[in-house]
């Protein structure tokens, strides 16, 4: 409210006791003018003389007092009006909080089955993708392999997306050798299967049959790593997988 309004209002309530005032001293004169057996003394009377009555008051003062009623019931009615306005915001406020969190968590839902899905698709593309490839008993068995006939076999039993990932294991382990044997331990074949004998369980021709030794490191990178892509990964890290 303003500075003016302020000042006003406290000189309304200045008319308003004036006229209380003057209503008490109303009382007394009357009493006194009835007989009354109160005691009437100078003091009294000087004040029932010098009283002002309400009706002495000026009407322009009168409006006054009535428009001061008027702007304290309008003030009250406005403080409530504030007040019923901020809890309904605060309701409104909770309402969308409440609601925020909903649409979060149906968000947070939506993108779990969407990540799901996706994941669902590529193991079946994957296992698709394996479905297509030769399996290693199709292939002639010969006495030797080159290097490039054991590659070749590769291609046809790795799926194509993960063949580099295959391949640059197979380099740094064996050079494309089924036949490499480290000295300082058993470890042995393309993949360097430690112990060789590990490989028995793709095929009993495990020491001479490239194919059954691609079968079996196939398997093995994607049982411990998820794919030979997840190997080659390890093994950048570690120099082994």
């Amino acid at each position: 409210m303003l500075e003016g309004n302020r000042v006003s209002r406290i000189s309304v309530r200045g008319l308003a006791v004036a006229s209380a005032t003057a209503v008490t001293a109303v009382g007394a004169v009357t009493g006194v003018a009835s007989g009354s057996t109160a005691p009437a003394s100078d003091d009294a009377e000087a004040t029932a003389s010098g009283a002002t009555l309400l009706a002495d008051i000026p009407a322009g003062a009168q409006a006054q007092v009535q428009t001061a009623s008027l702007t304290q019931q309008a003030d009250s009615q406005a403080i409530a009006a504030d007040a019923t306005a901020k809890k309904d915001a605060e309701a409104a406020a909770r309402k969308q909080a409440a609601k925020d969190a909903v649409a979060k968590q149906k968000a947070a839902e939506a993108a779990e089955k969407a990540e799901k899905e996706a994941k669902e698709r590529k193991e079946t593309e994957k296992v698709a993708s394996r479905s297509a490839t030769r399996d290693a008993s199709s292939f002639t068995v010969k006495a030797s392999y080159t290097a490039a006939e054991v590659q070749e076999m590769a291609r046809q039993l790795v799926p194509a997306d993960q063949f580099a990932c295959f391949s640059r294991i197979v380099d740094h382990e064996s050079s494309w050798n089924y036949q490499a044997d480290n000295p300082t331990s058993d470890a042995y074949g393309l993949m360097q299967a430690l112990p060789g004998s590990k490989m028995s369980s793709a095929g009993a021709d495990w020491a001479t049959n490239p194919a059954t030794q691609i079968k079996w490191g196939l398997s093995y990178m994607d049982g411990r790593y998820g794919s030979p892509c997840g190997a080659w990964d390890f093994w950048q890290a570690n120099n082994y997988y």
